[in-house]
């Protein structure tokens, strides 16, 4: 009967194996192609029969790609905002979500409320474009800093998280005289990684992706992100004329076509959140579920 009930189990264990493996390469395989299609010759890519491994090694693309002022400064400005973005974007979020987690706060009851509607309800795009305009954020690098450093979604959760910290840590920080600036940086901050790591990724992570205040709020050609230049070439290649200049550009005779171009920003772009998400996926499901858990 044990050995019986085993082979089952192992059987079962095996298909659920199998399934998961199918599941993987389904949803791995594109990123490889894409992978692997970057540092294939763009003319031969188009030819098609590409699957494991590229047929024509090259780096004309990253050469390319990296030659071309625009892809690089694009890819600059892609990173100043995600770095300058999340830091500021995280400062703020936890200095108000401390504030807002003190159960004694006048009007704690009124604030929630504009929270919780401004987290569901929008103006719209064009009454947001006029509030921009107003107050000097247009064509600015600060349009992408400023709109995005109090995120709501995350507020709740930090003020969740902050509201289960013992209390006596703040009491006996309090009796020996620090405020509540110290109190917050030295010890609400050391003892919040689970969540912070998690805000960080995620804001990081749509600083990163962010393309349409790049095309919206942004005129300045030095000005925009990497996300919308991926955009551009996309647009570009479904355009029969725009597709005609590329084939007679100089990097055709390097055998680069807007495609391979294409790939190559997507693996630009990908890389460096790959790079960041092993050192921060420890800390999903414990600051998530943590931080949700009602005070």
């Amino acid at each position: 009967m044990l050995k019986s009930q085993r082979q089952k189990d192992i059987l079962f264990d095996s298909f659920i194996y199998i399934v998961l493996f199918m599941m993987a390469l389904i949803l791995l395989y594109p990123f490889y192609y894409v992978f692997i299609a970057s540092f294939n010759k763009g003319s031969d890519t188009l030819l098609g029969g590409i699957y494991l491994w590229p047929r024509r090694v090259t780096l004309e693309n990253y050469k390319i790609f990296l030659e071309d002022p625009k892809w690089y400064g694009a890819f600059l400005i892609t990173v100043a905002r995600t770095v300058s973005g999340t830091a500021l974007g995280l400062l703020l979020t936890s200095l108000v979500a401390y504030a807002l987690s003190q159960r004694d706060l006048l009007f704690s009851k009124t604030y929630f409320t504009v929270i919780i509607f401004a987290m569901y309800f929008s103006g719209g795009l064009i009454p947001y474009y006029v509030v921009l305009r107003s107050i000097g954020l247009l064509n600015s690098f600060a349009v992408y800093i400023v709109p995005s450093m109090l995120n709501t979604f995350f507020l709740l959760i930090a003020i969740s998280f902050f509201r289960e910290i013992p209390g006596e840590l703040k009491e006996s920080a309090h009796i020996d005289g620090a405020g509540e600036l110290k109190i917050f940086f030295r010890i609400i901050l050391p003892v919040s990684t689970p969540v912070l790591a998690t805000m960080a990724l995620f804001m990081g992570v749509g600083q990163w992706n962010s393309w349409l205040d790049s095309a919206y709020f942004v005129q300045s050609e030095n000005m925009r992100t990497l996300t919308f230049r991926m955009m551009e070439v996309i647009n570009k290649s479904n355009s029969p004329m725009d597709s005609l200049a590329v084939a007679n550009s100089a990097s055709a005779s390097a055998g680069v076509t807007s495609f391979s171009l294409q790939v190559t920003a997507m693996v630009i772009s990908i890389v460096p959140i790959i790079c960041v998400y092993p050192f921060l996926q420890k800390y999903f499901v414990h600051g998530i579920m943590l931080g949700s858990v009602k005070g």
